[in-house]
């Protein structure tokens, strides 16, 4: 008796399962879960760590998101770290500048207010100069990101970039994320500085904590004057536009048009800093 109860109770948990999974086939929405705004972060910081470190942000992004959350208020601040081969050839940093556009477009459309940080170190800075549309020497193995995405984009950090070398770090060569860009070069650092006294400790030990602190100052203005705008009772938010500045009651947003507020960083010896 008792096995042949199990064997009925094993029926019905088949059939309510077949159940499900039929209701699933017939409604795919009910199948595929939409991110709410309890699943999404206030900000997002996407990474690109340097030559050779392991598979996440790296040390200078760890740094400087520590320092970032820090500074923010007790913001909900996500991470992403770019999924590419950082490796010592340096062929694959256009496979980063596409995970990166593709990481974009996905927050974008789950979480259409969350404010999107990118930054770089070493090679991964290389990787954001793709992003930016200012790849080194113009020759670029990946995308840059869509115009249309650009006002999602809270700020951009990038270190010991080389294409310092050549002024063409994002803050000065990049029309599309130039305005909301910091560039941090330690003077000692071969990799994006020339001249004497550089060693190849001020690349791998150079910038944290001062630069990433410096940084994390200047993302924080950013994503601060960023959340402000999103204030009780104003107007919706629109998908794909990022940070908008708030409206007064019975007005609707101005496409394109995020927080005109100037960072405010403050500068070390040595440092590149463009802020428009």
């Amino acid at each position: 008796m008792f096995q042949l109860r199990i064997r009925r109770l094993a029926g019905r948990a088949g059939l309510g399962a077949a159940a499900l999974a039929a209701a699933a086939v017939g409604n795919p929405a009910a199948a595929v879960p939409v991110a709410s705004a309890a699943d999404c972060h206030d900000a997002e910081v996407v990474f690109a760590r340097g030559t050779n470190e392991p598979p996440g942000m790296g040390r200078v992004g760890d740094a400087f998101v520590d320092s970032l959350r820090q500074q923010t208020n007790g913001m909900d601040i996500g991470t992403y770290g770019v999924n590419y081969a950082a490796s010592k050839l340096q062929l694959h940093g256009g496979d980063g500048a596409n995970d990166v556009i593709n990481h974009v477009k996905q927050t974008v459309s789950n979480c259409p207010n969350t404010q999107i940080v990118l930054g770089g170190y070493s090679q991964g800075a290389s990787v954001i100069d793709i992003v930016a549309g200012v790849p080194i020497g113009g020759i670029s193995w990946g995308s840059s990101l869509p115009p249309e995405y650009a006002s999602n984009i809270a700020a951009v950090a990038t270190f010991g970039d080389v294409a310092d070398r050549a002024g063409g770090a994002v803050p000065n060569a990049s029309p599309l994320l130039g305005s909301k860009a910091i560039d941090l070069c330690n003077p000692q650092d071969p990799i994006c500085h020339a001249g004497a006294g550089n060693e190849w400790s001020g690349h791998t030990e150079g910038y944290v904590p001062a630069y990433t602190t410096q940084a994390a100052t200047f993302v924080a203005s950013r994503l601060l004057a960023g959340s402000s705008s999103h204030l009780p009772g104003q107007s919706p938010l629109v998908p794909g536009l990022g940070p908008q500045v708030p409206q007064s009651p019975g007005t609707a947003p101005i496409p394109g048009l995020g927080p005109q507020v100037p960072g405010t960083p403050v500068q070390g010896p040595g440092s590149v800093v463009a802020v428009h």
